[in-house]
């Protein structure tokens, strides 16, 4: 089997995709990891047992080639794309490389959303998909919403993309809360403590986070800290916020952490304020750690992961006022920390590749 990736960078995408080719591996079947560069931090938790095989391009437009050579030499029982255009450029490589591996497309993302501000890109990726789509043996989307949204996008038959959630939570993030974190400012005091996690880019909405949290120290709960990880090409202009907003001595901004349990683990709140997603895997995270969850009503996921609210509490995008009062309130409650973990169950490592590896094989009886 053969997963295609850009690179390893820490998105929730590219984690998923890592926990997906590990687990692969460890059920036994060969599993080549398909990289246009082995490069950034998650290409430290790949198992070793996985092939990782490098591409040599750093560039789209550069990747068909090389792609078409790997497959011919390897031609895979089955390939999963992942995330557009690589998406595009596997089924291109396929009918190229004229190979019988069973091909796979996947998108994380709502793509209507995303590109809502793009028209000539918006065109371009949907004609994309419209063309090469249907030739795929299967189109695959992240949640309900998302398979809605890239129907409507692409124009590929809602019937025909099937909807398999992320493989995120293991035993490990389940399991009780334990001793020995490194103290910092964030989690030694008596203050609450807000964690966001995401790439530190447009789609997440930063901004309004960072307004919502000065608006709720001025006015609800000046006693909090929020603790920001992640890493992105927003950093400056969100750094230079943070000092307008006067709020320096309470935000911390490390940068891009590997392991981000114990943070869950210790969060008082944990808050998503993007405007949009596919399936946002940080909030995944954070019902496995039964941690208070604010989240805005973005396309698409969070509802859908919440249950309508029912699990956390959902405010409109960009509400800056809405953020902070929903903040405050749900610092307030008292969680309902057994159903969080019970919905994020659904998002297990063993039960989501349980439905990967079916679409995976096909009718194939091996790998």
């Amino acid at each position: 089997m053969a997963i295609l990736l850009r690179d390893l960078s820490g998105g929730g995408a590219e984690r998923v995709t890592v926990n997906l080719a590990n687990e692969l591996a460890a059920r036994g079947y060969h599993v080549d990891l398909v990289l246009f560069r082995p490069t950034g931090p998650l290409l430290a938790i790949i198992d070793p047992v996985v092939n990782v095989v490098d591409l040599g391009v750093s560039r789209y437009r550069w990747s068909l080639w090389p792609l078409i050579r790997y497959l011919r030499m390897s031609n895979p029982s089955a390939l999963l794309a992942c995330m557009w255009p690589m998406t595009v450029l596997a089924v291109l490589a396929k009918a190229v490389a004229r190979i019988d591996s069973r091909l796979l497309v996947v998108e994380h993302k709502t793509w209507s959303a995303d590109l809502a501000t793009k028209p000539w890109r918006r065109r371009m990726v949907s004609a994309s998909m419209r063309l090469v789509f249907p030739h795929a043996d299967a189109r695959i989307a992240v949640s309900e919403g998302a398979a809605d949204d890239l129907a409507r996008f692409s124009g590929v038959l809602r019937s025909s993309i099937s909807v398999l959630y992320n493989p995120v939570v293991d035993g490990s993030v389940l399991a009780p809360e334990g001793d020995g974190f490194p103290p910092d400012s964030w989690w030694s005091g008596n203050h609450r403590r807000i964690l966001a996690v995401g790439r530190l880019v447009k789609e997440k909405d930063l901004p309004t986070l960072l307004r919502a949290f000065s608006h709720m120290r001025n006015t609800g709960h000046p006693c909090a800290r929020l603790l920001m990880l992640g890493e992105g090409e927003d950093r400056h202009m969100l750094e230079a916020l943070v000092g307008e907003l006067g709020v320096a001595d309470a935000v911390d901004m490390p940068g891009f952490v590997a392991d981000t349990r114990p943070y869950f683990r210790r969060a008082d709140l944990f808050v998503l304020s993007s405007a949009t997603e596919g399936l946002p895997t940080v909030v995944i995270e954070a019902m496995a750690a039964g941690a208070r969850i604010v989240s805005t009503d973005c396309p698409s996921g969070p509802r859908e992961l919440l249950q309508d609210g029912a699990l956390g509490r959902l405010v409109p995008v960009g509400d800056v006022a809405g953020l902070a009062q929903a903040m405050v309130s749900a610092l307030r409650d008292d969680p309902d920390r057994e159903a969080l973990r019970s919905r994020a169950a659904d998002f297990s490592v063993s039960r989501c590749v349980d439905d990967y590896e079916r679409l995976l094989l096909g009718r194939r009886a091996s790998s």
